[in-house]
This record gives C-alpha cells, sequence and structure tokens, in this order.
C-alpha cells in the first residue's frame, strides 16, 4: 500500500503500539513518531522512532503537513482518550481514522474522525459512526444503527438495527442490544449483557460471574497425579 500521509501517534501505551502495527502495515500513513505528554516519557525511541512531548509536538511536527491518531484506551468513560483528542485538535491537527481492510464497511456507512475499526467488524448499510470512537474486533453493527462520540466498543458484540449507542458509552464484550434500543450516554453494559428496552443516563449493567464449581477439574476428569 503506497504511504502518502503522515501520521503521529499520540500515546505509547499499549493501545499506541497497537495502533502503530495497523496504520504502519495496513494503512497509506506513514508513521513518523509517537507523542505523549512530557511528564509520562520514559523511552525517547519506540520501534525506532522518536517520543515527542504533546505539549510541542506542533513545533516539529505541523499540523499542515502530518495527521494525528489519539490512541488512548476506554479509562473513565473514554474520557482520558477525549481529552488529549481535543487538545489535539485545539493545536489545529486532523485526527486520523483507521479502518481494517478486513473490516466489512458498507458503502454509504459514514465514520467521523479519530476512529479505530479493527478486522471482522461488520457495518451495515446506513450506519452512522461518530468521532473517537473504537470499534475492537469483531462487532456485528446493524443497518440504521447510530454509534456516537467517544464510545469504546469491545469485541464481539452485537448491536442490532435502528439501535444508539450515546457518548462515552462502553460495551463489553459479548454484549448483545436488540432492535430499536436506545442506550443513553455514559453507560456502562458488561460483557455478556442483554439489553431489549432503553436505558438512562450513566446506567451500569453487569452480569455475575459464572459460578465456581465444587467439583474440581482434576475430580471431574478422574485425573491422578503420579
Amino acid at each position: 500500500m503506497e504511504k502518502n500521509k503522515k501520521l503521529v501517534i499520540v500515546g505509547s501505551g499499549e493501545t499506541g503500539l497497537i495502533a502503530y502495527e495497523y496504520f504502519q502495515f495496513d494503512s497509506d500513513y506513514e508513521v513518523v513518531a509517537f507523542s505523549v505528554n512530557k511528564q509520562y516519557i520514559t523511552d525517547t525511541i519506540i520501534c525506532d522512532l522518536p517520543v515527542v512531548p504533546l505539549e510541542t509536538l506542533e513545533e516539529k511536527y505541523s499540523p499542515k503537513e502530518y495527521d494525528v491518531y489519539v490512541a488512548i484506551s476506554s479509562g473513565k468513560l473514554n474520557r482520558n482518550r477525549t481529552k488529549v483528542y481535543q487538545e489535539s485538535k485545539a493545536k489545529g491537527y486532523k485526527c486520523a481514522s483507521y479502518i481494517s481492510s478486513k473490516a466489512f464497511v458498507w458503502r454509504n456507512v459514514e465514520v467521523g474522525e479519530n476512529c479505530f475499526i479493527f478486522e471482522n467488524n461488520t457495518l451495515q448499510p446506513f450506519v452512522k459512526v461518530g468521532d473517537n470512537v473504537t470499534l475492537w474486533s469483531g462487532n456485528h453493527i446493524g443497518h440504521n444503527s447510530i454509534i456516537k462520540d467517544n464510545c469504546f466498543i469491545s469485541s464481539h458484540c452485537v448491536i442490532s438495527g435502528f439501535c444508539e449507542v450515546g457518548e462515552n458509552s462502553f460495551l463489553g464484550v459479548n454484549c448483545t442490544i436488540e432492535d430499536n434500543t436506545k442506550i443513553a450516554k455514559d453507560n456502562f453494559i458488561g460483557a455478556d449483557a442483554l439489553i431489549q428496552k432503553d436505558t438512562s443516563e450513566k446506567d451500569f449493567y453487569q452480569l455475575k460471574q459464572t459460578e465456581l464449581s465444587k467439583v474440581n477439574t482434576h475430580r471431574l476428569f478422574k485425573i491422578k497425579e503420579d
């Protein structure tokens, strides 16, 4: 793939390194540097690229020539990522979005900026994805659904048709949102949850962990150690 644009990844932790892999090897962006707030710099070189203080990033990498991607996870209901995203925008940067070459995204899907859509996501017709949204691997986003700004959708979530996910919300792995359901802003939908009716702001849904059996594996499978 021809590299005709240059990118600085804002964030040097686990999410930053993952973003580097995808942008560098599955996009038309050449990653040229990492950037974090000065107080958090522990390494000056990552992946053979410089780590530049965010406070002075524009002095070396002009917003007229370089885009950024803010690679921060879902901490504090995505507030951490949103804060740095807004700081980057205030500096004049365009925030790049990544859509995996192995994702299915229908022709009229709308995707905002600073979004990251991993492999094996399915986005059906008329879906709208706002700004600063992460869709981890393997989700189904049904037709005519809307994911608003600053959301984080974990892996293997099913968002059925004509649904809406409110700002800043987090959806855990394997959760299911039924057709025509609205998830309000600032919701946390835990792993494997089933949502069948509209939620309210700040709602928290969490299923209990599977109960531990009183029979251990050695007894169950009649294992006797020598």
